[in-house]
């Protein structure tokens, strides 16, 4: 557990570095970040994609993307460092940390076994 919580930080941290309109300042709240995204993406997510389920439906999923950046706009709000600019990088934070959370995983699965 405490390898997963050090490897979504390492996400976190390298996504807030490719994107401009993400802030983690200083570098440990990315470590912050990782466990209030989790608790979020815990508690909250799956009540939000319940309740959302018929417009989910209707758009085939894709609003899915939208929850991704609301959730990363509320650990924004309530992270002190974390800053997101606006919606459209919390929707783009949130595809780019999917993408370096799976390229993080897949390397260092391969050194863990």
């Amino acid at each position: 557990m405490l390898v997963t919580l050090i490897l979504t930080a390492l996400a976190v941290w390298i996504t807030a570095w490719i994107l401009p309109g993400i802030t983690v300042e200083p570098w440990y709240v990315s470590i912050i970040v990782a466990v209030v995204l989790g608790i979020i993406n815990a508690l909250i997510r799956p009540c939000v994609k319940l309740l959302s389920l018929p417009i989910n439906i209707i758009t085939l999923g894709l609003f899915t993307f939208v929850i991704n950046a609301l959730m990363v706009e509320l650990c924004a709000w309530i992270v002190s460092g974390f800053e997101v600019a606006n919606f459209w990088w919390a929707l783009l934070f949130s595809l780019v940390l999917s993408i370096v959370t799976w390229f993080i995983g897949a390397v260092f699965k391969k050194d863990l076994k």
